[in-house]
């Protein structure tokens, strides 16, 4: 079946009555006020929001917008939030005109740009302001045309700024030449974000400040009491110790959550109740992608299956799960077959427990499924930051005094004690002698650590982070996690996605085993919210250079106890499993806590490239660096 006959069948405007509520419960005024359609089939006929083909004229400005109760002023293209839908086609040339119509003044900024995530073309069309090109100023209008190479589910998003943050990105759906592998009848976007009233560069700076100022989940003596009857009293006054010295709390998995945040489905909050209707007998594929700034939903559908068919607009072979967590600029693509009742719920919960955004399926509008409650909040381990059964040993770590604090207290400890050692056994056999320049040269006494890390010893770390205060920690035992569904996921009763699972449909499309491996450490300090790689912001450091068209292996080790999705543009990252062979393309890679993983990339696109964290915070705080291919 064509995928140009999808979602025809069975769609209705919203009545009045839902208008109203969707105004009220929080959206952006689109246009000249329009509320998007509840139901965002992508091929509709009729759908405002929803432009295809091959020339495209996209402009930048100021709407209101009122998500929580409150007229705020946010950043939409040709007037809504999220942007309209862009559809291309594989092997077509697309012309996109993007002009600036942000007004003199505004808080957003003068400067704007979009950047095409996870889309393969020319740097200069990349859309980063400073490496690809000069950004668009107000008033101007940047002519984007390059030629479409791949199919799938993408996004697209402002490098500029905070301006992403403000509401300005977009779902990106390109047909493949190829019909998919698998059958579906109806095709919708899932588009999850976060919105918040807050200028995002005061958030920001409120960061800087106060970075536990969203943590209201601290543990309290009820907690301390219920540990003591399961743990014992002198495993918990430990292990209360071991957070306090470090002066961080196993509660806080995310910066920013549901207490400054407001979650969204395509644009709208649980009370709009986004809607995607169906058919029962018929197959639904629903595009996930996370548009958020700061945040990873754990995302489930109570009473349905979903078959996972795409990751990062790649297909994978069809696995079955109960819930997926999806990383912040990740797409996944599900099939799902509803039937057996008129509605259900897609619940979309933050990492931490402390918020959710909810939508339905349902046979025609209005209807609404139970929705459920959060799970219990997640509480850290040692074991979750790469520190294994560290338990009582650590009790005489250093606090953060000592520059590096608890982790160069971690350092100095017995071997012996760390009791979870699972290494990336695929490395043990690399040749060390190709890691060079950014990579082992700069690794100080860590020569030989992938070698020694592989054959279970300690891992080693950059001499950038020795003393640098603004490292507070270092994992000692990282290992892959790539069949682990995350913090808060384990055990939970549900079949629960992981990396391990996700195989592409083909083989590596490279074939070349890497000529050089290059290590990069994810680092930060909580306190004082820096980030960076090895311990340097992106201002300190020299680009990463490739020489083009050679095949390389990045091998990125968490030593962080936050979660980074890592993204590199311009060239695909080819995860490899454990014994190092190659597992599911993407175009982004999320290192858990305490995580060591490894990927693929062949150097086939000439100029500066942005490689980061894609929390957009962690970035602007400065891990990032530049890539640059060269000849």
């Amino acid at each position: 079946m064509s995928s140009d006959s999808f979602g025809r069948n069975g769609l209705s405007m919203p009545s009045r009555r839902r208008f109203v509520q969707g105004l009220a419960a929080g959206g952006a005024a689109a246009g000249l006020g329009l509320w998007p359609r509840a139901s965002w089939a992508l091929t509709s006929p009729g759908q405002a929001n929803v432009l295809s083909g091959t020339e495209f004229d996209l402009v930048i400005g100021e709407t209101p917008a009122n998500f929580t109760g409150r007229a705020r002023t946010a950043i939409a293209v040709n007037g809504s939030i999220p942007a309209p839908l862009l559809r291309w086609k594989e092997g077509t040339t697309v012309n996109l005109r993007v002009t600036n119509a942000l007004p003199a003044g505004s808080v957003h900024g003068h400067e704007a740009s979009i950047h095409w995530h996870g889309i393969l073309l020319p740097a200069n069309m990349d859309g980063v302001p400073g490496l690809s090109f000069g950004g668009i100023h107000r008033g101007e209008t940047y002519h984007y045309r390059f030629t479409v190479r791949q199919g799938g589910t993408y996004w697209y998003h402002s490098h500029s700024g905070y301006q992403e943050q403000a509401g300005l990105y977009g779902p990106l759906v390109i047909d493949p030449i190829d019909p998919a592998p698998f059958a579906y009848d109806r095709d919708y976007v899932v588009m999850l974000t976060d919105w918040t009233d807050m200028d995002p560069a005061a958030l920001f700076s409120r960061l800087k400040k106060m970075s536990g100022y969203d943590n209201h989940s601290r543990r309290t003596l009820g907690d301390f009491m219920r540990d003591a009857r399961r743990n014992g009293l002198a495993a918990t006054i430990d292990d209360r110790r071991m957070w306090g010295e470090m002066r961080m709390t196993p509660t806080d998995l995310s910066d920013i959550n549901a207490n400054t945040y407001t979650y969204l489905m395509n644009g709208t909050t649980s009370l709009g109740n986004w809607t995607g209707l169906f058919r029962t007998g018929e197959k639904v594929r629903l595009r996930f992608i996370n548009g958020s700034s700061m945040t990873h939903f754990d995302v489930r559908i109570p009473g349905l299956k979903m078959t996972v068919v795409a990751a990062d607009g790649q297909y994978v072979h069809p696995v079955t799960v109960d819930e997926f967590r999806i990383a912040t600029a990740e797409t996944f693509d599900v099939v799902v077959a509803p039937s057996g009742q008129d509605a259900f719920t897609i619940f979309a919960q933050d990492m931490g427990r402390t918020g959710h955004v909810s939508g339905t399926l349902a046979v025609r509008e209005g209807l609404r499924a139970p929705v459920p409650a959060l799970d219990p909040r997640p509480i850290l381990t040692m074991a979750d930051m790469g520190h294994g059964g560290m338990g009582r040993g650590m009790k005489g770590m250093k606090g953060m005094e000592g520059g590096c604090g608890a982790a160069m207290g971690m350092a100095g400890m017995d071997h012996g004690q760390v009791t979870d050692t699972k290494a990336p056994s695929g490395h043990s056999g690399h040749d060390m002698s190709k890691m060079q320049g950014h990579d082992m040269a700069s690794m100080g006494s860590g020569s030989g650590s992938m070698a020694d890390h592989g054959a279970g010893g300690m891992q080693q770390h950059p001499a950038s982070e020795d003393g640098n205060p603004l490292v507070d920690m270092q994992t000692m035992a990282p290992v892959p996690k790539l069949d682990d569904p995350g913090i808060g996921l384990r055990d939970n009763g549900r079949k629960v996605l992981s990396y391990a699972m996700l195989k592409s449909t083909f083989d590596d499309p490279d074939g070349r085993d890497p000529g050089r491996d290059v290590e990069l450490h994810l680092t930060g300090h909580m306190e004082r919210f820096a980030w960076g790689f090895n311990g340097q912001k992106f201002s300190e450091v020299e680009p990463l250079r490739f020489n083009y068209g050679e095949r390389l292996r990045i091998v990125l080790v968490n030593d962080t106890m936050m979660t980074h999705p890592i993204h590199l543009h311009g060239m695909w990252s080819d995860l490899e499993d454990e014994q190092g062979n190659f597992l599911v393309r993407k175009h982004t890679i999320d290192m858990p806590p305490g995580s060591r993983r490894s990927y693929r990339v062949r150097a086939d696109a000439l100029g500066s490239w942005a490689y980061h964290c894609h929390l957009l915070f962690h970035m602007e705080a400065g891990m990032m660096r530049e890539v640059r291919v060269v000849e």
